[in-house]
């Protein structure tokens, strides 16, 4: 049997680094394919609503929003201070509701459409009536399936 003794004189082999730009450039393609940037600029005020019940929605690709508030101060001049709805990145009246489901639907997989869920984010100072108005839009546009944005309460 052999005896093993330490070689005194032996360093640390150095480390390899050719491979680590293509683990770097992976990595960076990796997380531009799973980030989402913000797909619509808010031109109307959006404080949402406090509630103690809430329920986060799953998938977020059959989402379609609808924004409700009093245009950004910027806007102010050129809209009033009327609330106002916002489809997308523009000002729109309710009765553009119908065109832009329909749009939406048509964006979609036709396997997915029937599961589309409409998001109203409603600033908490909105009147009921205009929300009604919404709601009544959207029934004729058969988008029968509607959630309300909220933030959760603190007690």
């Amino acid at each position: 049997m052999g005896k093993f003794n330490k070689a005194g004189g032996r360093e640390m082999p150095e480390l390899n680094t050719s491979s680590l730009p293509d683990l770097v450039f992976a990595f960076l393609f990796f997380i531009m394919m799973v980030t989402t940037m913000r797909e619509v600029t808010l031109k109307v005020q959006f404080r949402a609503p406090q509630a103690t019940e809430l329920q986060k929605l799953e998938k977020k690709s059959l989402i379609t929003f609808l924004y409700v508030g009093e245009p950004m101060p910027e806007f102010r001049e050129q809209m009033g201070t009327a609330t106002r709805l916002q489809l997308n990145d523009q000002f729109a009246e309710i009765s553009e509701i119908k065109d832009y489901i329909a749009q939406e639907k048509s964006s979609m997989k036709e396997e997915d459409a029937p599961f589309m869920t409409v998001s109203i984010k409603a600033d908490k100072e909105t009147e009921m009536g205009v929300i009604t108005d919404v709601k009544q839009a959207l029934r004729e546009a058969y988008a029968l399936k509607i959630s309300y944005s909220a933030s959760q309460k603190v007690n």
